[in-house]
């Protein structure tokens, strides 16, 4: 099909400014990412909190004194009785932080996490902004400090976390599966044998594979494909999780048989459960019952509920060829059901929003294409009158919008901490029912997000063609 087939040919060559000659709307566009990365850096001061690398000066001395000669887990840092509670495999790859000063590493910890951000956006945004036509490049600088904004993000940088580097990772596995589903397209006109191989998509499985390495959580990602029966994927992500794993405990014996008899299993090494950064379902029953610890057996009934819901909903999307809204189901399950999930690792927030919105933009398109309503018959006979649906259209995809500004706008005022509590000096329902809701209010997103969040059926498979093809062909029969 020619490529000037549906466009307007007839428009005006843009207006130039300046030397390079810039259009307007590039100077406008531009006009608009800095007012909006302005905005961003004003919500952060408004709604964010003092930020100081608290976790990154937790990691880097634990690392300078793993590398000075002494056991990783016996750290502790300075005024606190926290020490490092990642994975052996963890410390070998902060290990390089030791050469550096604290405040360095912990800006180099941020640029990593922005660039990866800005990344996976790009990689998520795409096949949304192809499909409407929007520059991909203007949408990510605005998309970017948009996400920045949150409290996932700016609670990531803000204490040098590592959950937007390890959101990278899964997601870079979503793009690997897109990219073996469209196989032929891509990687067969590659210049290289490694462009090739990367466009194959083959290796999908391997960023879920280290990601589980680093923090056991993402693990949930493993169970998901086999569910799904994607078992190459599923392989290759254990695969990679066991090789890494033993790997570290070749070169790192003593640490790793510390690490998985001792320190997994204590979790005091983290925080109290009733602690409010804590937003997962273990904090919000230890809430409202008012307690240090969580309910054991009330916390699992419900676990194995929200497990089974999460990981049901991703299936079905991802038989609907929504794998996007698939692995956002599975990392927003992965953070209701985890004993401690603190808000900054809510990331998975920022697919759900984007779900939302794009959910709301497509049920608005289609729409249009509805038949007009027909009216009543004259008094006098004759042919109905035909009345264009005026107001439907209009509304149509509007709860859609409606809930995507309502999550991204709870996420980024935060209204927990007005409400911190903190027993046993504090009672959580110091302020009311009210403040105990807001204390709450991120844990009860993420449980609705996980029940309700739309997917898009065909919206971006990741299929093999063989499949696609037996489809449409039983698709066709009917």
């Amino acid at each position: 099909m020619p490529a000037t087939v549906g466009r307007r040919t007839d428009r005006p060559a843009p207006v130039r400014y300046g030397p390079r000659g810039l259009d307007r709307w590039t100077v406008v566009r531009t006009g608009i990412v800095a007012a909006v990365a302005y905005a961003a850096w004003l919500a952060i001061g408004a709604f964010g909190r003092p930020y100081n690398f608290f976790d990154m000066k937790i990691y880097h001395g634990a690392v300078v004194w793993w590398a000075n000669g002494n056991e990783l887990y016996d750290f502790i840092a300075p005024s606190t009785n926290l020490g490092f509670t990642y994975p052996p495999f963890a410390g070998l790859v902060m290990l390089p932080m030791s050469w550096l000063p604290v405040e360095a590493a912990g800006w180099l910890n941020a640029l990593a996490s922005i660039a990866a951000l800005a990344v996976v956006l790009a990689a998520l945004l795409r096949p949304i902004v192809d499909r409407l036509g929007w520059p991909l490049w203007f949408t990510v600088a605005i998309a970017t400090p948009m996400a920045l904004a949150i409290e996932p993000s700016r609670e990531t940088l803000g204490y040098g976390q590592v959950n937007l580097l390890l959101f990278a990772l899964v997601m870079a596995d979503l793009v690997g599966l897109r990219w073996r589903a469209k196989r032929g397209t891509h990687h067969d006109t590659a210049d290289s044998a490694l462009a090739r191989f990367v466009y194959s998509g083959s290796w999908a499985g391997v960023g879920i594979g280290l990601a589980t390495a680093v923090k056991l959580t993402p693990a949930l990602f493993i169970a998901y494909l086999m569910i799904t029966r994607q078992w190459r994927a599923a392989m290759i992500a254990v695969g990679t999780t066991i090789g890494v794993t033993l790997g570290t405990f070749a070169l790192v014996g003593q640490e790793s048989r510390a690490y998985f008899t001792g320190v997994l299993w204590q979790t005091e090494r983290v925080g109290a459960a009733d602690m409010t950064a804590n937003q997962s379902l273990a904090g919000l029953l230890a809430r409202l019952y008012d307690s240090i610890q969580t309910p054991g057996l009330l916390w699992l009934a419900f676990s194995v509920l929200v497990l089974a819901l999460g990981l049901s909903r991703a299936a079905s999307a991802r038989a609907d060829g929504d794998e996007l809204t698939a692995f956002t189901l599975v990392g927003l399950t992965a953070n209701v059901i985890s004993p401690i999930s603190w808000s900054h690792h809510l990331v998975w927030v920022i697919p759900a929003i984007i779900v939302l919105a794009d959910a709301a933009v497509r049920r608005h398109e289609a729409s249009r294409g509805l038949p007009p309503r027909v009216t009543a018959a004259p008094p006098t006979g004759g042919v109905p009158a035909l009345r264009p649906p005026i107001w439907y259209p209009t509304l149509t995809g509007g709860r859609h919008g409606a809930g995507a500004l309502a999550f991204y706008l709870l996420f980024l005022v935060s209204p927990i901490w007005p409400y911190e509590h903190q027993l046993p000096e504090v009672s959580h329902y110091q302020d009311g029912l009210f403040g105990a809701l807001m204390e709450n209010s991120l844990a009860i997103a993420l449980i609705v997000l996980v029940a309700a969040l739309p997917w898009r059926p065909g919206a971006e498979p990741a299929f093999y063609h063989d499949r696609l093809i037996r489809a449409a062909q039983l698709t066709a029969r009917r």
